[in-house]
């Protein structure tokens, strides 16, 4: 864990906006501001899943390095405000996570969860939308966005016995050829909608990829087969001609409404 006193919620990696490929990784850091201490938690807390998803970081900057593409990923930690989560959500600001109590998160008064939004959250949000912007303007055509995340191998004391999901809730545009092409390895146990259902009304997916009828995917990896930076790289150059196949196919860059299984949009 780190702690800043000038505090950058983001870190926006430069790519060939010209791809047409964004990629994303909300949970990717774990860093707190220099106010926040940390939250009241021991350090060995910052080194769970509670706080961060374990690896994403390095397949993120592997991906973004080996695709020439951009990509946005959030520094500060989801135990301060997880901006996978729409403003609504009871879970935005957890005050319990996996059996820790998140001190400095309780009592929550009105003040202190605004200030969360606009210092982190919504700066957060709004590169990604810029960045998904300025890949629409240099290709003319519509976005395929990548989000990476990654998972326990248990949870609650049930095994996960998947070695990759992938999350989606209605255009499966992007998510079947991710799908088939990641079964085709018989080494793999591939999820559909696993550990995870990816209909998350307000998440990142849905308000950056969703109402704007952009292909999208998000891939979730099982934290120990990328742990270890060797690992991480390996997987990030399994998913790469993933990601160039699946970019090149010619509805992946068409604005299509699918709607979202949450509801009207």
């Amino acid at each position: 864990m780190t702690r800043d006193a000038l505090f950058a919620p983001f870190e926006a990696i430069e790519g060939d906006r010209t791809r047409g490929l964004v990629l994303l990784a909300d949970h990717a850091g774990r860093a707190l501001p220099e106010e926040y201490g940390d939250l009241g938690l021991p350090a060995a807390e910052f080194d769970r899943h509670i706080a961060y998803d374990i690896g994403v970081e390095t397949v993120t900057r592997r991906l973004a390095a080996r695709l020439g593409v951009p990509a946005v990923m959030a520094r500060f930690s989801r135990l301060l405000i997880d901006p996978n989560r729409g403003e609504d959500d009871p879970t935005l600001i957890r005050q319990l996570y996996d059996g820790t109590i998140v001190p400095a998160n309780y009592p929550m008064s009105d003040e202190e969860r605004e200030r969360r939004l606009e210092h982190y959250y919504r700066p957060y949000h709004d590169a990604v939308g810029s960045m998904v912007a300025s890949v629409a303007s240099a290709t003319g055509a519509a976005p395929f966005i990548f989000s990476i995340h990654s998972f326990t191998p248990s949870m609650q004391g049930r095994a996960r016995p998947w070695h990759v999901g992938v999350l989606w809730d209605s255009d499966a545009r992007a998510v079947r050829p991710l799908l088939d092409m990641l079964s085709a390895d018989p080494a793999l146990t591939v999820g559909d909608n696993e550990p995870y259902d990816g209909a998350l009304r307000g998440d990142t997916m849905f308000r950056h990829a969703i109402v704007n009828g952009y292909a999208h995917a998000l891939i979730e990896l099982r934290q120990d087969l990328i742990a270890e930076a060797r690992d991480a790289e390996e997987w990030a150059d399994r998913l790469v001609p993933i990601l160039e196949a699946i970019n090149a196919l010619p509805d992946i860059h068409e604005v299509q409404q699918h709607g979202s299984r949450t509801g009207p949009i």
